[in-house]
């Protein structure tokens, strides 16, 4: 069955109701991601900070301890449990565009490389591995690209493209 550029043929209704979907889903995602700005300055030190304490920092403005454990893997659990579903979803409606294939493809898997080495880096980092938190800032950079790219692909086939 081909989905490639199914998403123009669909009723206007189904078309509503996904770009409501999409906007709902990016006010979460880009509210979480202002969250993120305001806990770790949207900085690796920000994010080695926010999971490891600064307790030896005297001049810290701030107090913060480390993570227990038990806050690190719900951290971990919830994030990669409810962002995988987002992505999936998100990857079922844009397998119906007809943007790229290759761009396609690699917006509707890249999320979820992304997602594994971002929270799992977080645990890494909250284990020891100091230098993860580089690539828990690339792989965060990255799936929020996809994110916005997968997004403003699907608004602008539902209402701007013709097959």
């Amino acid at each position: 069955m081909e989905f490639h550029g199914l998403i123009h043929l669909f009723p206007r209704e189904v078309k509503v109701v996904i770009a409501a979907f999409i906007l709902t889903l990016s006010i979460g995602f880009y509210g979480g991601l202002s969250f993120v700005r305001s806990t770790t300055s949207m900085s690796s030190d920000g994010i080695e900070t926010r999971y490891l304490g600064n307790e030896d920092d005297e001049n810290a403005d701030v107090m913060k301890f480390k993570k227990s454990k038990g806050e690190i893997l719900t951290v971990v659990h919830n994030h990669i449990l409810s962002l995988s579903v987002i992505f999936f979803l998100l990857s079922l409606i844009l397998s119906t565009t007809s943007i790229n294939k290759k761009l396609k493809y690699f917006l509707m898997i890249e999320p979820f490389f992304s997602l594994v080495l971002t929270f799992g880096g977080i645990y890494l980092l909250w284990s020891g591995i100091i230098w993860f938190k580089y690539i828990v800032v690339f792989s965060g950079i990255l799936m929020t690209l996809s994110f916005v790219l997968a997004t403003i692909s699907i608004l602008h086939q539902l209402f701007f493209s013709k097959s």
